[in-house]
């Protein structure tokens, strides 16, 4: 396991970029992984069909930790589909090994990961539940 926990990821979760909560968000969503006990909650504001802030707080792994800094310093600015992008090519790298040029920066961190399966979750819970909250701010937003 101490292969997995390498420098890149524990300064990724130690930075835990945007942590915290917004005040007013457009769009709060709140998901668990039932399997391990992370907890994530995003909170977003948007500006028009772009993610205008962001905020996290996470109750989990140092990975799950890390991705949601991640998401922090790359997610202002994007669309939902960015974020679906960004989900996929995280996901396919996961599961593949290979880097998709489209992938965040930072994201190579996760490297390691790909050779434990079971931890593939711990680092998508973050994307998966930004994704699933961009689809449900935008459909609120005139």
């Amino acid at each position: 396991m101490t292969d997995l926990y390498q420098d890149a990821i524990v300064a990724q979760a130690k930075a835990a970029t945007r942590a915290g909560r917004l005040d007013h968000p457009d769009g709060s969503l709140t998901r668990d992984n039932p399997l391990c006990g992370d907890r994530v909650t995003l909170d977003i504001r948007l500006d028009g069909d772009r993610i205008g802030d962001i905020a996290h707080r996470v109750r989990g792994c140092l990975l799950c930790e890390a991705s949601a800094s991640a998401i922090g310093a790359n997610a202002i600015g994007k669309t939902a589909a960015d974020v679906a992008a960004a989900e996929k090519g995280v996901r396919d790298f996961l599961e593949s090994g290979r880097p998709d040029p489209r992938l965040w920066p930072g994201l190579d961190a996760f490297a390691p990961v790909r050779d434990y399966a079971s931890r593939h979750t711990c680092v998508l819970l973050p994307f998966e539940t930004l994704r699933e909250l961009m689809a449900r701010a935008s459909e609120k937003k005139p």
